[in-house]
């Protein structure tokens, strides 16, 4: 019962964060540009999130003098331009493949891990680089240079957030052995809502004039798309450990394309399908090699059967 409680809160938080792309992608097509959707979405988040922390326990507003610049640097810089390339790049491709293309960060993570960290080049680590690289290759229709050229815009920017995600999953992996996650995400959101409120004028969204309709779909990715999205992961990785978590988030770019199709009309077509499925396959197959290596004889000995790192 404990681990179906768990993997119903990750199911619930892979809907909403898919449900958060379709709703950006009607806001554009409303007329809302992707960067105004992004300073309402980490303000009010930070807002809330700041009330209920304040609410519910102050000690996770604390932390070090001297770590204040390098939340500034997670939040300010990186989270800011996760946030801002991520729905720039929904506006110009369809939701499912800038979905798709994000889910590429944990590639470059395992390798960014390879590189300078000093972990195994294995054969799962290599089988998931070439199904990464065949699956965007396929997603962002490189296969048709007529849609490749029609897209391109948006599959790099799409790139850059994937990148720009996977430097936040390393900065804030060294973070929460200090802090908890609750924490990291509340200051990485207040550095990215002071970003986008110097980058835009300061809360421009309060006179803009936006229609309920605008208001609801804004609401519900700051609060839905964000904060319950987050909440129910970090519910579900209490239950279930973060690889297990990571599989089955999965299920976002699944769900994105079914809402997109119901609500947007859009489709991919079949190559575009069978690449996301080698994404996919490929964040899998990462993940249940972690998996296995949480419960190597070493780390049982000494008793880290969590794989701590999560807060």
């Amino acid at each position: 019962m404990t681990n179906l409680k768990g993997y119903l809160a990750v199911i619930c938080a892979a809907i909403m964060w898919a449900g958060s792309g379709t709703a950006g992608k009607a806001l554009f097509q409303d007329g809302v540009t992707p960067f105004q959707l992004v300073q309402v979405r980490v303000t009010v988040a930070c807002v809330l999130l700041a009330l209920a922390l304040a609410i519910c326990d102050r000690s996770f507003l604390r932390i070090g003098l001297k770590d204040i610049p390098y939340f500034a640097l997670l939040g300010a810089v990186i989270m800011a331009l996760v946030q801002g390339s991520y729905f720039y790049a929904i506006s110009k491709i369809q939701v499912v493949a800038a979905i798709l293309l994000q889910y590429t960060s944990p590639i470059m993570v395992a390798f960014y891990s390879i590189c300078f960290w000093g972990e195994r080049l294995t054969l799962n680590k290599v089988v998931a680089l070439v199904l990464s690289l065949v699956g965007c290759y396929l997603v962002t229709g490189a296969y048709n240079l007529e849609l490749l050229r029609m897209n391109l815009e948006g599959v790099l920017v799409a790139q850059l957030s994937a990148l720009a995600f996977a430097t936040y999953t390393l900065l804030g992996e060294r973070t929460m052995h200090r802090y908890r996650s609750w924490t990291v995400v509340f200051y990485a959101l207040l550095f990215a809502s002071v970003s986008w409120n110097i980058l835009l004028p300061p809360f421009q969204f309060l006179w803009a004039g936006y229609s309920v309709s605008q208001w609801g779909y804004m609401l519900y990715v700051a609060i839905f798309g964000t904060l319950l999205a987050f909440g129910l992961f970090f519910v579900g990785v209490n239950y279930i450990r973060s690889t297990r978590a990571t599989i089955t988030s999965t299920l976002e770019p699944i769900s994105a394309g079914i809402i997109a199709f119901l609500l947007l009309g859009e489709t991919l077509e079949l190559p575009q399908v069978i690449g996301g499925g080698l994404v996919i396959a490929a964040v899998v197959l990462l993940q249940l090699r972690a998996e296995k290596d949480l419960f190597t004889p070493e780390l049982i000995r000494s008793g880290n059967r969590d794989g701590e790192g999560q807060a």
